[in-house]
């Protein structure tokens, strides 16, 4: 039984940037999710791939001890596929091609141990499956992922889904979607309304901000020179969330849920910064230590108690008494 379970995608991926590009590379929601919370506990994931599925492609989830017991390999079948290309505003992605192929036909198979995990983390997949697995999974917290896609076409059963989860995790695009609401404040409290104890919503370069019905918690994303590749940032996200959580496992603390956040972050980080999983596969955890550290310094601030105290009144103009200057 893994502490931490994702059921989710796996895909193959060919990826543009403005910098590089490549043809292959391993992908998938649930890839990079792993991947990350692997750090940080034990996880185990449920997917499906095809024949042309390699034993290096699997060498990334070995070599993170992640149990794939639950990765089912569809004989004759080709993965999941993507294409897309990124411009310069690299939190916006232009699909180019996808091609469902064993995904398409996806029914997510739990076994006996998958279904003891007490942390549940539903990728992105139709709304119904997602509700589907979380009514076999007696998990003591369960996190979720959407898309526009499922927004526009399948409302009705994401909502349903919304209502059975402890947490929302989608960026700002996909919230002010979902609440038909600009103002993310707003949009919030309306997402708030449909069910779940909190919802985290991510803001790319820009950091990420969770919402319950009693606080607020924002932070700013890691500064970076260097990005190569967000595709897989949001899932690397979660992944750094929930591993804390379950390692923690004190999922109602919010200053854990805080933590969490920043670890997302952190992942996220590493992920951006080369194709696929290949800076993931190499962090260590003293580059982890070392930007959780930074990511305190540049938060954090003390308070002027002064100035703090104070009540701000405008200060009063001072006369002058001096002739006024020749021009």
């Amino acid at each position: 039984m893994s502490s931490v379970l994702v059921v989710g995608s796996v895909a193959i991926d060919s990826v543009k940037t403005p910098f590089l590009s490549r043809e292959r590379s391993l992908g998938g929601s649930a890839t990079h999710f792993s991947v990350a919370a692997s750090f940080f506990t034990d996880v185990g994931v449920v997917a499906v791939i095809g024949e042309d599925f390699t034993a290096e492609d699997e060498a990334v989830f070995r070599e993170r001890n992640i149990d794939t017991k639950d990765l089912e390999r569809v004989a004759g079948g080709k993965t999941f596929f993507w294409k897309g290309e990124y411009g310069f505003d690299l939190n916006t992605a232009h699909t180019h091609d996808t091609q469902l192929n064993v995904f398409a036909e996806f029914k997510p198979k739990l076994s006996a141990d998958a279904r003891k995990s007490p942390y549940l983390f539903l990728g992105n997949i139709q709304p119904t499956l997602q509700r589907e697995v979380r009514e076999q999974v007696d998990a003591q917290f369960v996190a979720m992922d959407t898309m526009n896609f499922w927004i526009e076409s399948a409302r009705d059963e994401l909502v349903k889904t919304i209502g059975v989860v402890d947490a929302l995790i989608i960026n700002d695009a996909e919230a002010r979607q979902l609440a038909d609401e600009p103002n993310l404040i707003k949009a919030a409290k309306q997402i708030l309304a449909m069910g779940p104890k909190m919802l985290i919503i991510k803001r790319g370069e820009y950091g990420a901000a969770c919402f319950t019905e009693k606080s607020f918690f924002a932070t700013p994303a890691y500064p970076l020179e260097n990005v190569f590749d967000p595709t897989g940032a949001g899932d690397s996200f979660a992944g750094g969330f929930m591993g804390y959580l379950a390692r923690t496992n004190k999922p109602e603390d919010m200053m854990c849920v805080r933590r969490g956040i920043i670890y997302g972050s952190i992942m996220a980080s590493f992920n951006v910064e080369e194709f696929s999983c290949d800076r993931l596969r190499r962090v260590t955890s003293i580059e982890i230590s070392d930007r959780l550290t930074e990511f305190k310094q540049f938060t954090h601030f003390d308070l002027d108690e002064t100035l703090a105290n104070s009540q701000f009144e405008p200060t009063k103009a001072k006369s002058s008494t001096s002739a006024p200057r020749a021009r």
